[in-house]
């Protein structure tokens, strides 16, 4: 029988192993909440979490060892999201419509990495999401590869979330 201690231990020992990064779930929703069915396949490959801080180099009279550097603004990178092309339509739906003017068409994107059990143990979050690039697959008639579609976003926030209970 497993005590309080073992407990503890264990969930530390999880809390340190590394995350597979071929678990994932793209989830779209709404400003206000509520799911958007706007993505009919799974995604095979995010790129582009990441965030940039632009130091602000501070140079002192009488300071000649170094400079005194200070925070600057944060960028965030445009996110790909590549995946087997289907005929669902909805990406490209989201892209034409921001394309004619619908300039307000933004939406949140979460980005969940999965455990084996397939339990959320963290979240990406996207804000204010703006598709800004789409790309069909490349066709050829010399080939069998799946064709792959990508749409790149850009965003206004990026936020690491972690579910409830977790540490």
């Amino acid at each position: 029988m497993n005590t309080p201690v073992d407990d503890d231990a264990a969930r530390q020992r999880q809390a340190y192993a590394p995350l597979h990064v071929f678990r994932f779930q793209v989830d779209f929703r709404q400003e206000g909440g509520g799911d958007v069915p706007l993505c009919g396949g799974a995604f095979s490959e995010v790129t582009g979490l990441e965030a940039t801080m632009e130091p602000k180099v501070i140079k002192e009279g009488g300071r000649n060892y170094g400079a005194v550097q200070r925070m600057g603004q944060v960028t965030f990178a445009t996110v790909v999201l590549k995946r087997g092309m289907t005929a669902n339509r909805d990406l490209w739906r989201w892209f034409w419509m921001v394309g004619q003017g619908a300039y307000a068409i933004r939406l949140y994107a979460r980005i969940s990495m999965r455990d084996a059990e397939g339990n959320e143990v963290l979240a990406w979050e996207l804000d204010r999401a703006l598709p800004v690039k789409f790309k069909a697959a490349d066709l050829s008639g010399k080939g069998s590869d799946v064709g792959i579609e990508e749409l790149h976003i850009a965003h206004e926030g990026l936020r690491l979330v972690y579910p409830a209970g977790a540490s």
